[in-house]
């Protein structure tokens, strides 16, 4: 087994750097066949290889690194998961800070990408929370198994509560409301803060909308506003006699040294930051390529880039071992990193986002954090009524 995971270890490094280092540099091409060719290669192989492994490993590594600190293993999930759409932000922040003396137009386009992707990508994840706990809602009141996605089976199955290994404990359910209230306010208050105060005058050579910035100053009050909730909510609310009988690959990490868990969590960070970076540069080649405005490429990174924490709630969802709470306080943990890595991205003077696209984009994650404070809200009161 040792042997099995190295050489994993050893072939997602080696794909995500010659990802990096040798696939990215071919988009600078004047072909415009191998510029396709190459985002193909860097967005499937990030995809379907280097992010989805990295996210198995990261949920695997966090459930170990949870029981023995006692720490939430929302909160290291959520560490592990936002990781890669924090990243593309970031990573697109720097670029664009990289191309404002040399190009001014692909400067911003970089900067809108960069805020998309940080903020766009909670709503998927909550969007896929909130339809995870509504299938388990049905699951229970049905008392039957449904499908997560009715008529396609591949999709996993819900099974009842009473049906589940272990039951999720009560302050997880409690927690996760609380967490998600707390994004809710943090993000209104982003969004406020950029309309009051970081609207900036268009640039001659920018045709789009309007712009607004989350300034500087307002990135460092919402920086430290996320790490106060993060460290308020940083205990882990499950207790030891309800970890449950794991698979195989969970086994070699509990029999493992907690410097080596900790070693392949980092390796998992390095994995993602390459591909990452191979990422928004494919994600903007091809909107240069497909015409395509910059916000709507940075909701495509996104999307990519939150595919790890979406991942964790459908694998917690489908595998009923009392992981359900860990996956929704991990849901809203996630977010709140994710807005500290927005928050880092203003810092760094790199964010924007345009007038319409800064309203919708906003009201989605509001509208669908309600509905999952809703979901889950239900989830805990079938709960309470069979204790």
């Amino acid at each position: 087994m040792k042997t099995n995971k190295t050489l994993f270890f050893i072939a997602l490094l080696g794909a995500a750097t010659v990802s990096r280092f040798v696939v990215t540099p071919w988009l600078q091409s004047e072909n415009l066949p191998i510029q396709i060719a190459s985002i193909v290669l860097i967005l499937g192989v990030g995809v379907f290889y280097l992010l989805s492994s990295s996210a198995k490993i990261i949920e695997e590594t966090t459930e170990v690194l949870s029981e023995r600190t006692k720490l939430a293993g929302g909160l290291l999930q959520s560490l592990g998961t936002a990781f890669p759409d924090m990243i593309l932000g970031i990573v697109a922040a720097l670029i664009s800070l990289n191309l404002r003396s040399t190009d001014a137009v692909r400067a911003i386009n970089y900067a809108i990408i960069a805020a998309s992707t940080t903020f766009g990508s909670n709503i998927y994840n909550i969007g896929h929370a909130a339809w995870c706990v509504y299938r388990q809602n049905k699951a229970n009141t049905s008392g039957k198994s449904v499908f997560m996605f009715p008529g396609f089976p591949s999709g996993g199955l819900v099974i009842p509560f009473n049906k589940h290994i272990v039951k999720p404990h009560l302050p997880e359910f409690n927690a996760s409301i609380n967490i998600l209230a707390a994004l809710t306010l943090l993000t209104s208050t982003v969004a406020i803060s950029m309309v009051l105060f970081g609207k900036v005058q268009v640039n001659a050579l920018h045709s789009g909308e309007d712009l607004y910035q989350l300034i500087q100053p307002v990135g460092v009050v919402i920086f430290a506003l996320s790490g106060l909730i993060i460290y308020s909510f940083r205990k882990t609310q499950r207790k030891e006699s309800e970890i449950p009988d794991v698979a195989q690959e969970e086994q070699y990490y509990r029999k493992s040294k907690t410097s080596l868990v900790l070693f392949h969590l980092f390796l998992s960070g390095i994995i993602i930051f390459f591909a990452a970076e191979s990422m928004v540069h494919a994600i903007e080649t091809l909107s240069h390529i497909a015409h395509m405005p910059a916000v709507i490429a940075g909701v495509l990174a996104g999307l990519i880039g939150c595919l790890g924490e979406m991942l964790v709630i459908h694998n917690y969802s489908v595998n009923p071992k009392g992981r359900i709470g860990d996956a929704l306080i991990g849901v809203g943990m996630d977010n709140i990193v994710t807005t500290a890595g927005a928050a880092i991205v203003a810092m760094m003077g790199g964010i924007f986002l345009g007038g319409s696209s800064l309203i919708v984009i906003f009201v989605l994650i509001l509208g669908m954090n309600t509905v999952l404070i809703a979901q889950v809200s239900e989830l805990k009161n079938y709960f309470l009524e069979r204790q």
